[in-house]
């Protein structure tokens, strides 16, 4: 039976932001909800200690919100990611992965939410599913409300159905080779609260 035709794009219903929400903090995520990505910046950005290491990945929800902008142009906070671009691929390999191993704190997006609260992150390289696992001391999350999805089986193919598509021809525009589906993390749960803030974004932003 052919699975039935899903518009990965569009936007949550506030009812389902909201259900969402309780979800997520009766899984130990702070939750917070903005209407765009100038306002999701906002709320990124106050919750940084100035001078704060700061890691992300290359997110086009970041990228769409103005934060990666803000890090690599900007000197409020150490970007991990403006000192990684100096060194060496080749040479300095292992001084690149320490420094993004454990940042003060670690922002990036997501690539699904179930509507039960489970966070879906996929890598090709896995540089950010370490920090964003355990690495990091704080873990900031930057998700529109297209990204909400039923399951977890939907959440995967969003994912190979809509992100993998997006990504690898940017990719191959951009480098000339594709990308891969290497590494996929499931954020179930924080063990204690204090450590997660889930953003999420009325308008959709990102992939």
């Amino acid at each position: 039976m052919a699975m039935a035709a899903v518009d990965f794009a569009d936007p949550a219903s506030e009812a389902q932001l909201e259900a969402l929400a309780e979800k997520l903090r009766a899984r130990n995520f702070e939750v917070v909800i903005v209407q765009d990505g100038a306002e999701a910046k906002a709320e990124v950005l106050k919750r940084i200690p100035e001078g704060a290491q700061v890691h992300s990945g290359k997110s086009k929800t970041l990228e769409d919100a103005g934060l990666f902008k803000e890090f690599m142009e900007g000197d409020r906070f150490d970007f991990v990611r403006k000192r990684t671009m100096k060194l060496d691929q080749r040479t300095q390999r292992d001084e690149i992965r320490r420094l993004g191993a454990a940042p003060d704190v670690m922002i990036n997006s997501a690539h699904a939410v179930t509507e039960d609260g489970q966070i879906v992150v996929t890598s090709a390289s896995g540089s950010q599913i370490g920090p964003i696992a355990s690495g990091a001391g704080q873990l900031i999350l930057v998700i529109g409300s297209q990204k909400i999805v039923p399951d977890l089986d939907t959440a995967f193919r969003r994912i190979r159905e809509h992100v993998f598509p997006y990504e690898d021809a940017r990719l191959r525009e951009a480098i000339g080779i594709g990308t891969k589906i290497t590494r996929t993390l499931i954020l179930d749960q924080d063990f204690m609260p204090g450590r997660t803030t889930v953003i999420l974004v009325r308008e959709p932003i990102g992939v």
